[in-house]
């Protein structure tokens, strides 16, 4: 299993940063960014970037920073399940989208197992002040989130099964994510290829 270490004397607006700068995610993030890209292998699938998904992207981004899970396809499942497990709270795109990445367990049943069980071990930040957050300490944001070691003991019945309902309902919703990016798959090209001669021609003006 991969973990990124964050120095817990921190504050999460400095991990933060850094974890903008190590992923190439742009200062901000790309929150203020009025479209992106959701990458379907090499093809990407352009939707707006709402305002309800920057809202749960603040959250995910600090989640990322305390679990330490990387940024990797196997990071971002492993992320959506630690999520589930530990609740969304209101926050819809999230359900959403984590709930379609854990549909995607079989890229490492093993190490998304470990994610949800120690999710339902620990508490997320949704429904929470993201901007009083960021001024805390790295070590303490993650003891107000009680995130156990990544090193669990044995997961009980009950968390088992709660793993086989949540997969159950991540492979339909998955399924149904699918239907609807396919059909995007050209506009993906095409805005592609804008991009590339935007760039292309802004390089050779300076």
């Amino acid at each position: 299993m991969t973990i990124v270490y964050y120095d817990p004397a921190l504050t999460m607006r400095e991990a933060r940063a850094q974890y903008f700068a190590v992923n190439q995610f742009g200062p901000d993030g790309g929150y203020s960014d009025p479209w992106v890209n959701f990458k379907l292998g090499p093809v990407p699938l352009p939707f707006p970037n709402s305002a309800s998904r920057v809202r749960a992207l603040r959250f995910h981004d600090m989640h990322h920073i305390l679990t330490g899970y990387d940024t990797n396809f196997v990071g971002e499942i492993e992320i959506a399940a630690w999520e589930l497990a530990a609740g969304c709270h209101n926050e819809p795109f999230a359900w959403f989208i984590n709930l379609a990445g854990i549909g995607a367990f079989l890229s490492s049943p093993k190490r998304v197992f470990r994610a949800f069980v120690r999710g339902l071990r620990s508490q997320s930040l949704y429904g929470q002040d993201a901007d009083s957050l960021l001024s805390m300490k790295v070590h303490e944001v993650r003891a107000k989130l009680a995130v156990p070691p990544s090193d669990l003991p044995a997961a009980t019945k009950s968390e088992c099964a709660q793993f086989v309902i949540a997969v159950s309902a991540g492979t339909v919703v998955g399924l149904l994510a699918f239907l609807v990016f396919v059909p995007l798959t050209p506009i993906g090209i095409v805005v592609l290829n804008l991009r590339r001669r935007a760039a292309e021609k802004a390089a050779l003006a300076t």
